[in-house]
């Protein structure tokens, strides 16, 4: 069972506040192809699933491949390639899997307020309090993070299932939103480093027809298993978030005391 806030907001919502995360994820230019059609997909970082697009890094990327009917294939872009995902089809009717992981980045705070909204936001409820027992500073203080992004293709009749694909933090979905017989509601695992996160949050942002954007919060149950209910015709991202302290984390001003893992799932619905 889960838990929903609805929050309408237009396709301009990039004017969010800047205390709000940036999500990351794999936007494809058509969530759909045609058999021997040409898989396109862009990295999209930014605020209720609409933002920048970034090309192709090889020194920010740990990992970029995809995954059909059991077969993984590397994806190996020129540094520079925008769209990221420019290459054919590698199989006839069939879910293929898009992942990309990206190396650690940072951001530092410099205002505890802005932190504090971020946890608030993500619904971490015990990273004001481990902050404080540990005595890191409020003053300056950083955060190690890494994106761990899944989008799912239909090639042809799009058959098939998605996997556990081995991310750090993943969405695997149990459904198939391009089956013919799919029933509306997107089940899907979240888990971290292998193990199911249960009773945590998912950020499912909902893009309609018209490009405008519903934000719903949703909990995974005791097995890591979220049921989200999604509608034909619309656009998907479910974003989750684990943070937790900095393996060298230091009561210093300026150092790194928290690090986040950032699952991002995008699909579409078809009419």
């Amino acid at each position: 069972m889960s838990f929903s806030r609805l929050v309408l907001v237009t396709s301009l919502a990039f004017a969010a506040p800047m205390a709000a995360a940036h999500e990351f994820w794999i936007q494809p230019l058509s969530y759909q192809i045609l058999n021997d059609g040409t898989l396109e997909a862009e990295f999209k970082n930014g605020q209720e699933f609409s933002g920048n697009t970034l090309s192709f890094f090889d020194r920010s990327s740990s990992r970029f491949e995809m995954a059909a009917n059991g077969e993984r294939v590397a994806l190996t872009p020129r540094t520079g390639d925008n769209p990221a995902l420019n290459t054919a089809a590698p199989v006839k009717d069939a879910l293929v899997s898009v992942v990309h992981e990206t190396t650690p980045s940072f951001v530092t705070y410099s205002e505890w307020e802005k932190f504090l909204k971020f946890a608030d936001h993500k619904d971490f409820r015990d990273a004001a309090t481990d902050h404080e027992a540990a005595g890191w500073s409020k003053i300056r203080f950083k955060e190690s993070y890494t994106r761990h992004a899944k989008a799912l293709i239909a090639v042809g009749d799009g058959a098939g299932s998605d996997i556990e694909l081995g991310l750090v933090t993943e969405f695997t979905a149990l459904t198939n939103p391009y089956d013919p017989n799919f029933d509306n509601n997107m089940k899907v695992t979240l888990t971290f480093r292998g193990a199911p996160r249960p009773d945590v949050q998912v950020e499912v942002f909902d893009r309609a027809p018209d490009d405008t954007v519903t934000i719903t919060l949703h909990r995974t149950d005791a097995q890591g298993i979220a049921d989200i209910p999604v509608t034909p015709g619309h656009r998907y991202l479910f974003d989750a978030v684990v943070l937790q302290p900095f393996a060298d984390a230091s009561t210093a001003e300026g150092a790194t005391v928290w690090e986040t893992f950032w699952a991002a799932l995008t699909f579409a619905v078809p009419q």
